[in-house]
């Protein structure tokens, strides 16, 4: 019994609100899943559909609904149409047995020419209409004729002919609407041909509903209320209005006593729409407002009293729909915040996908790059000289010991005496030793009773072990190459793929206190897009009036937005249309911290017309500027093309993203690949941060540069070797240097550092002449220079001779700032 009384008053466990909500809500989309199959699937509400329109007229008498209707079910569902064809026969035969009649006999008309003459034709939907147009006018014809007693008058024909039309028209509309209630699960967005479409197909099925009541209230005028009240609260005042006059229309052409229904549907889906905003309750408002008005013309108060009743209806109908219903509808039409999510939603996966798949090419090249390194790391270039020099010994010994007498001797009790006698004479003739010399040869006599043919046979085994050498070495150093630049590829990628998963934030907040802060300068501005406010990275756009080209928005906006965001902002682009009422397009920017101007001196050999040297400046998008100086082996036209070359390949590398390093390396291997002939070229590249002046040097077999920082001379070089030697161990030296505001950068070729003549040490004679400079004007440095070379070799120039001279200045808008109200906007704009 305490067993019992222990089990009876066990404490209930808690409920789970959070997994009931979760059940239900499984429950309920289990509901909708099932009802969608039953309707959509299995053609349930094409055999309603097809009930009310079999039943829909026009004018009383016309009922071009039903073949349409078929016929895009047809095209659309072939396998359906049996379902379709039973519903409005269905439909058609509520009215009387005519009509039933004649909607079939038109089906079968239909159904028998299109086929017969299906062969004919390929496109069918262009030429559908045409087969319904012809049935619906046999056909009506057919009966007028039977029905008045082989007699047809001109009204007769006319009728005919317009329901014809009529049904031709409904074939076009019902043909982009049709698939929308057999699709299942149909995701794209409409366009507005379609919504309209959808509306008149949604109208021409409630017009099946005319003279069915409820307790006195009027179906029909429920069914339509609540369609234009859904669709302006989903859509707004447009789509609102637009369905209640298509519906009013519709309405009307069936019955002239609803021509007064049009009037108040379109008012009420333009007032709802209007008052969306205010959720159901403001789009219930908007139509017992229109009701009110409209219902004033009423003959008596019991017209009123039942219009009201029957918008109450539709409003309680309205309250009743699913939210998901809603947002559901919401989704496919354009304009609604429904959409614009679900567009976003669409290109966040298209940008997510295309950020995936750049993300694994990017791991691709970084796997290719890992397993040339391995390779490389695998293989020490010491190991390949011992292995490479084993088979050396292998061949020599092969043709002179393997049939000698002596072999045990020497390689099984004297191993090691042989093999470093060998490996000696070999260093010997490698180092050009010929003959030995005294002690080693008289080694090789005493050791060896063939000495002479081991000497001829090492000697000519020599040069194939040294291009064996050579290959495997180049090999490698191609393999580590290709490492780089696979790896250089992988990096470019991979940024790639960060900048395009990079959400762009909404800045709605700054852009309003950006535009209150500008008004109050009485600044007009009709646009303003933030697309980023970092530090040093501000981007915004605006459309301000076209005034006549006076720089507004370099000599106002851009001070202001420099005081407002703390840092200076400039004009990066400007596009205005200049006529009256004009707009102007203009982007702001941060403006970089530094800035680089630039003075070029050159000269060709002999004073020609074509120089072997070129010169470069490239600003690069990412707050980099670069100064290039290539100079091409000799003189005249082949030399320029080289050095451009180099150039040109070097600034399509560097723009794409690839580090520095790796693209001279790059462009190195190209040089040496595409040509047999020995033709190299020089490479001196200055890579400036513009945000910090920092600075990083590569010279190619360059000359040495120089930095006037006041009277302070520094040299920067390094010793690489020139642009296309491949065979030649390429690791290039960087050398980094801090600039600052004022410093002048000298590059000059080789023609111009060692042209002066009768000079022994060209540095400390470049470097007094730049100590002597009496001006920092870059243009004008790089001329004094360029003549005082000439004039130090008595007026010749015996080379191709190129100075570029760079000074860094700090970046100062044109225009200086314009305080405003710092302490209140500050605080708020981040």
């Amino acid at each position: 019994m305490g067993k019992a009384d222990q089990t009876i008053i066990e404490p209930v466990q808690n409920v789970d609100i959070e997994q009931t909500r979760v059940e239900m809500s499984k429950g309920i989309k289990s509901i909708y899943s099932k009802l969608e199959w039953l309707f959509i699937e299995k053609g349930l509400a094409l055999f309603v559909i097809g009930f009310l329109l079999g039943r829909a007229l026009i004018l009383s008498h016309l009922t071009p609904f039903a073949l349409p209707f078929f016929a895009a079910v047809y095209l659309v569902r072939r396998e359906k149409s049996p379902i379709a064809l039973m519903g409005l026969l269905a439909g058609a035969v509520t009215l009387s047995f005519s009509s039933i009649s004649y909607t079939f006999a038109t089906a079968i008309i239909f159904l028998l020419a299109f086929r017969l003459t299906q062969k004919f034709h390929q496109n069918d939907m262009k030429i559908v209409s045409f087969y319904v147009l012809f049935s619906v006018a046999f056909i009506k014809l057919g009966f007028d004729y039977v029905q008045q007693g082989q007699v047809l008058t001109l009204y007769n024909g006319v009728m005919a002919l317009i329901e014809a039309f009529l049904a031709f028209l409904l074939t076009y509309i019902f043909i982009q609407s049709v698939p929308f209630v057999t699709v299942q699960r149909r995701r794209r967005s409409l366009k507005t041909e379609e919504v309209v479409s959808l509306i008149i197909l949604l109208a021409s099925i409630m017009t099946g509903t005319i003279g069915w009541a409820f307790q006195g209230l009027s179906v029909e005028h429920i069914l339509s209320r609540y369609l234009v009240l859904l669709f302006s609260f989903v859509a707004g005042a447009t789509v609102g209005s637009t369905v209640g006059v298509v519906t009013g229309l519709v309405f009307s052409l069936a019955s002239v006593a609803s021509f007064q229904q049009m009037s108040l549907l379109a008012f009420a889906g333009l007032l709802g729409g209007l008052m969306k905003e205010g959720k159901k309750f403001g789009a219930a408002i908007g139509l017992l407002i229109a009701t009110l008005l409209m219902g004033m013309y009423g003959d008596n108060s019991m017209v009123l009293t039942t219009t009201l009743y029957e918008s109450g209806v539709a409003i309680v109908l309205l309250f009743l729909t699913p939210q998901s219903l809603v947002k559901r509808i919401a989704k496919h039409i354009p304009g609604t915040a429904e959409y614009h999510q679900e567009q976003q939603g669409y290109m966040r996966k298209v940008r997510d996908v295309t950020a995936s798949r750049v993300t694994q090419f990017s791991s691709v090249f970084q796997a290719l790059s890992n397993s040339f390194q391995q390779v490389e790391e695998k293989m020490k270039m010491e190991e390949v000289e011992d292995k490479e020099f084993d088979y050396f010994l292998s061949n020599v010994t092969e043709k002179t010991c393997q049939t000698c007498f002596k072999k045990d001797q020497c390689w099984a009790r004297n191993f090691d005496k042989t093999y470093n006698m060998m490996k000696e004479v070999m260093t010997e003739y490698d180092q050009g030793r010929v003959p030995l010399s005294s002690r080693l040869s008289r080694e090789v006599e005493k050791h060896c009773t063939r000495e002479k043919k081991l000497k001829e046979t090492i000697y000519q085994e020599l040069t194939f072990y040294q291009a064996n050498l050579k290959l495997k070495k180049q090999v490698q150093e191609s393999r580590k190459l290709v490492a780089d630049q696979l790896l250089g590829v992988s990096e470019v990628m991979g940024n790639f793929a960060k900048e395009i998963q990079r959400e762009r934030e909404n800045h709605y907040l700054q852009e309003e206190q950006i535009l209150a802060s500008i008004g109050e300068f009485g600044i007009e501005i009709d646009h303003i897009e933030i697309y980023n406010l970092e530090q040093g990275n501000v981007d915004i756009d605006m459309v301000i009036p076209y005034s006549g080209g006076h720089g507004e928005g370099e000599k106002l906006i851009a001070p202001m937005l420099s005081d407002i965001l703390g840092e200076n902002i400039v004009v990066q682009k400007e596009d205005c249309s200049q006529f009256p009422n004009g707009q102007c397009h203009v982007t702001f920017q941060s403006a970089k911290k530094f800035v680089v101007d630039t003075g070029v001196s050159h000269a060709a050999k002999g004073g020609g017309l074509v120089s072997g040297d070129s010169y470069s400046m490239i600003e690069l998008g990412r707050g980099k500027y670069a100064v290039a100086i290539s100079d091409g082996m000799g003189n005249g036209e082949r030399a320029h093309y080289e050095s451009n070359e180099t150039l040109r390949l070097l600034k399509k590398i560097l723009e794409s993203g690839i580090e520095e390093q790796v693209a001279i390396k790059s462009i190195n291997s190209i040089l040496s690949l595409r040509t047999n002939d020995e033709i190299f070229s020089t490479l001196d590249l200055a890579m400036i941060d513009l945000q910090n002046a920092s600075s990083r040097f590569l010279k190619i077999g360059s000359t040495p540069s120089f930095i006037k920082r006041n009277d302070q001379i520094m040299k920067i070089e390094a010793s690489n070797l020139p642009m296309g030697m491949l065979q030649q161990d390429f690791d290039v030296d960087v050398v980094s240097e801090q600039l600052k505001a004022g410093d002048l950068l000298i590059m000059m070729s080789d023609g111009a550092f060692e042209g002066p003549k009768h000079v022994e040490n060209y540095d400390v004679w470049m470097k007094r002449k730049i100590k002597e400079l009496q001006t920092d004007e870059p243009q004008e440095v790089a001329d004094i220079l360029m003549e005082e070379v000439i004039r130090s070799s008595s007026g010749m120039i015996d080379d191709d001779m190129t100075i570029v001279v760079s000074k860094i200045n700090h970046n100062i808008p044109k225009w200086s700032s314009i305080p405003i109200q710092k302490s209140r906007q500050k605080k708020q704009i981040s």
